[in-house]
């Protein structure tokens, strides 16, 4: 890959699409390409076009996704399946109209089916049915997931999905009501700890998940943009879970929380286990750097530095 090759980066204001932005820069990429949801309405078919055939991309990253929790996945059901399809939809299109070689589209664990034999392999996907609070995030996924394998299987061009396991990290979404599980838990500690109280937390703190630093999944992203990997679909993560509770208790450390953590088994856990198998990924020459209490004292040090700038997500029906 040429580090002056122009880049294309959905979605670059995200946690997600930050991170890749900064490995980029750090490796001397050069021709970054971003555009803020201001100034490019991804959803827009004819905005997207018109995008493509102005810039003359040479690679696309699409990290541009409407993400939530389970509470905003069960909220909002039509939003987080058309909004996400009509996203990759037109990156996925106009860059195999623009006749772009090489593009990355990543994805999330939930593809998987919910009681899938653990670790979760690649060849899993589509064998049974999804886990119902986030169903409808998953099925647009899994579309972006099958566009690029049939672009591959068709045009022979280098599309290739990454499969990320809970992701977070700097520039994540700490917004209680639509964030992830690690960052609505540090935010909780945090404020309980300022206000010496006791954390609430949903469900019973047995099920098993697995977390990735974000900062180690832009540099999977970095793998896949400098080799041609071999297949259409890898799973990226760490390999190994813990239960919420030992993760409730791990953010407590970090954050110097001292009160009680009460559980609300009356709130859904969502699925009994979601563990990677990330067999592919090592065999091709890549794994993860960041062990998670590192990088939970990363994501906490981040979070006090601006925590003024921290905003409350708003999500509407419209």
């Amino acid at each position: 890959m040429n580090k002056s090759s122009k880049i294309y980066i959905a979605g670059h204001r995200g946690m997600v699409g930050s991170a890749v932005w900064r490995a980029l820069k750090e490796k001397g990429y050069k021709n970054l390409i971003g555009r803020a949801s201001t100034e490019l309405d991804l959803k827009d078919q004819q905005s997207v076009k018109a995008f493509f055939e102005t810039e003359k991309l040479e690679v696309v990253i699409d990290a541009a996704a409407r993400v939530g929790g389970i509470l905003a996945n069960n909220d909002f059901p039509y939003q987080f399946l058309m909004e996400n399809m009509q996203i990759q939809n037109n990156l996925v299109d106009n860059a195999l109209k623009s006749g772009i070689e090489k593009f990355i589209f990543l994805g999330s664990s939930c593809i998987y089916p919910k009681f899938a034999s653990q670790p979760l392999k690649e060849e899993y996907l589509l064998t049974d049915t999804l886990e119902p609070t986030n169903e409808w995030y998953a099925i647009a996924k899994i579309t972006g997931v099958k566009a690029c394998q049939a672009i591959r299987k068709q045009y022979h061009k280098d599309y290739v999905s990454l499969m990320p396991t809970n992701l977070y990290g700097t520039h994540d979404n700490f917004d209680l009501k639509t964030s992830h599980v690690l960052p609505a838990m540090l935010r909780k500690f945090h404020e309980a700890k300022l206000n010496s109280e006791p954390v609430e937390l949903w469900g019973s703190g047995t099920p098993m998940r697995e977390f990735l630093f974000v900062d180690d999944m832009a540099e999977a992203v970095v793998y896949a943009l400098e080799n041609k990997l071999p297949d259409y679909l890898y799973n990226v993560g760490s390999g190994k879970d813990i239960t919420i509770k030992e993760l409730a208790e791990t953010i407590q450390k970090v954050v110097g929380h001292k009160g009680e953590i009460i559980w609300d088994s009356s709130k859904p856990d969502g699925t009994p286990r979601k563990l990677m198998d990330v067999s592919k990924m090592a065999a091709i020459g890549w794994q993860y750097s960041t062990e998670l209490q590192e990088g939970i004292e990363k994501t906490y040090g981040w979070f006090l530095n601006n925590i003024e700038n921290i905003k409350e997500v708003k999500l509407e029906a419209n």
